[in-house]
């Protein structure tokens, strides 16, 4: 069977947990901060999970991740 491709873009933003969780940055976080509650800069500075939905999709761009 050939090798695949890894996706560029996903491998860069994309981290695979020892549990197979798909783990990706927060969004929001990275100017007009000042206009932003503390709540949300201070909620927005944790890590995030991949959603069941999108999960197999992402798995297929990183294969050897």
């Amino acid at each position: 069977m050939p090798k695949l491709k890894t996706h560029s873009a996903s491998k860069k933003r994309f981290r695979v947990t020892a549990t197979g969780k798909i783990k990706r940055g927060q969004a929001w976080r990275n100017h007009r901060l000042v206009s932003k509650s503390k709540k949300a800069r201070k909620h927005h500075r944790l890590g995030a999970y991949v959603s069941a939905a999108q999960e197999a999709t992402i798995k297929k761009l990183i294969p050897y991740k």
